[in-house]
């Protein structure tokens, strides 16, 4: 059986120009990442994300953008 690491991590570093302005924590549960702002964030934020993973589903939902884990390879 497959197990899933579904640890949530909150030890990124936020450093200036890595993530949108307004970012207050990055998490990780697995392989997803969660991104939580301070007030709701605008699109060119959304491209910012879908910029530095871009072989990744993003979305943005409010103050909260996620970058979804990549789909699972059938076996």
């Amino acid at each position: 059986m497959h197990q899933t690491d579904h640890t949530v991590r909150t030890t990124e570093a936020l450093t200036r120009g890595a993530w949108p302005p307004g970012t207050q924590a990055v998490s990780y549960i697995g392989p997803a990442c969660v991104i939580h702002g301070h007030g709701d964030f605008d699109p060119d934020d959304l491209t910012t994300v879908r910029d530095r993973f871009p072989h990744r589903h993003v979305t943005l939902d409010g103050d909260t953008i996620t970058v979804w884990p990549p789909p699972r390879r059938p076996r």
